[in-house]
């Protein structure tokens, strides 16, 4: 059988995007660990399917790379929101899109998209994370060391941690066993980031079910939240990580603002039979 698809990117960080609005096709781990296969299929970090929503415009549901269903994604969703108007679906403006992190909304205008991420979760059981209060700058034992974390939902589990040499941090060595550990219940990402200035930080990403990708959405917006959390920013800042830049708000009614461009690669069809 011969699905048509869609290859978009936010940063760097890739998508496949299936459109089951459009057409009709049960989604199971065997096929998105097939479609965002590297060398035998498509290859993704994530894949991204769009439904119909009876609560918002329409909805969206994110896969990791390795079959497993997640709440959230910062870029997916404005990779999502630029299909929606470029495949006259919506109009440019702002879109409501039902996430299992709740209602978000894109707001597409050009080039740039700019997304109402929500009021970020600070309590560590609702995060989750097995420490009570809040997690701002807190030492704890991860990797069989003492490390200093901030954590924060943005829909998803975040575990940041600050460092003075980003370049040299062992991201893919470290990445995985935090990612893992026991005081993270539903596994964690984890954000690496150095504070250049007060408006900016750099970052590099270790994502649950994905490894190290290019850029994070969500991430972005858990690494600036801790930034201001820990004095190091203001609220209103660029995050730099390897694919580009997002710009990153905090505003004063809590919600976090996130803005960035979405690209479309190409499109095709892939005989899923085929795949492995």
């Amino acid at each position: 059988m011969k699905i048509p698809f869609v290859k978009m990117h936010g940063l760097g960080n890739d998508f496949v995007l299936l459109d089951c609005v459009r057409q009709t096709l049960p989604i199971h781990q065997g096929l998105v660990r097939s479609l965002c296969d590297r060398r035998h299929g498509i290859g993704a970090d994530q894949l991204l399917v769009l439904e119909p929503s009876k609560k918002a415009d329409f909805r969206m549901r994110v896969f990791n790379a390795d079959g497993g269903e997640v709440e959230m994604c910062g870029n997916g969703i404005r990779c999502l929101a630029k299909y929606l108007v470029t495949q006259t679906l919506l109009p440019e403006g702002e879109q409501a899109i039902e996430t299992k992190a709740g209602i978000m909304r894109p707001r597409v205008e050009g080039g740039r998209i700019t997304v109402d991420m929500g009021v970020p979760e600070l309590e560590g059981p609702k995060i989750p994370v097995r420490l009570q209060g809040r997690i701002v700058d807190r030492e704890v034992t991860l990797a069989n060391e003492q490390r200093r974390i901030t954590c924060v939902s943005m829909g998803n589990p975040h575990c940041v941690i600050f460092t003075e040499n980003l370049a040299a941090c062992p991201v893919r060595q470290l990445g995985p066993k935090i990612e893992a550990d026991a005081l993270f219940p539903r596994r964690v990402n984890v954000e690496f980031v150095q504070a250049e200035s007060p408006a900016r930080i750099s970052m590099r990403v270790w994502e649950r079910g994905a490894g190290e990708t290019a850029a994070c959405g969500t991430g972005a917006c858990a690494a600036a939240v801790a930034s201001v959390l820990t004095g190091r920013t203001g609220r209103d800042l660029v995050v730099a990580l390897p694919g580009g830049e997002l710009s990153i708000r905090w505003d004063e009614d809590g919600h976090v603002l996130m803005t960035g461009p979405a690209e479309e690669v190409f499109r095709g069809e892939i005989d899923v039979e085929r795949t492995r």
